[in-house]
């Protein structure tokens, strides 16, 4: 007679997995990872969680009458940041890292 389909072992492996993306996120919240533009002239500093923490701007840059300059950089920087959030996350998250979209709610 065939096995039936073990439904406890399939939530406890979901919860050890659910564990493990929590430590991983906690993890990837003391980290902290930098964009930037402008050859260094602006340097964003974004956590591993993807939250903007500091914006420095070299005061080379601050020119009242191309404030549209300043923005593109920052937005730059910003962005770049957020790229190297993203692949810390992959790195961080191993095999892992996808789950949190195949599984939605799931996952914290």
């Amino acid at each position: 007679m065939a096995q039936g389909f073990d439904m406890n072992a399939l939530f406890q492996q979901a919860q050890a997995i659910q564990e493990q993306m929590r430590r991983t996120q906690e993890e990837l919240a003391k980290k902290e990872v930098t964009g930037t533009a402008g050859g260094g002239m602006v340097v964003v500093t974004a956590t591993g969680t993807g939250e903007i923490s500091r914006v420095q701007i070299d005061p080379s840059v601050v020119d009242p009458k191309d404030v549209g300059m300043l923005e593109d950089l920052v937005v730059a920087a910003a962005n770049s940041a957020l790229k190297a959030v993203q692949a810390l996350a992959q790195s961080e998250g191993g095999p892992l890292a996808n789950l949190k979209s195949m599984f939605p709610g799931m996952m914290p």
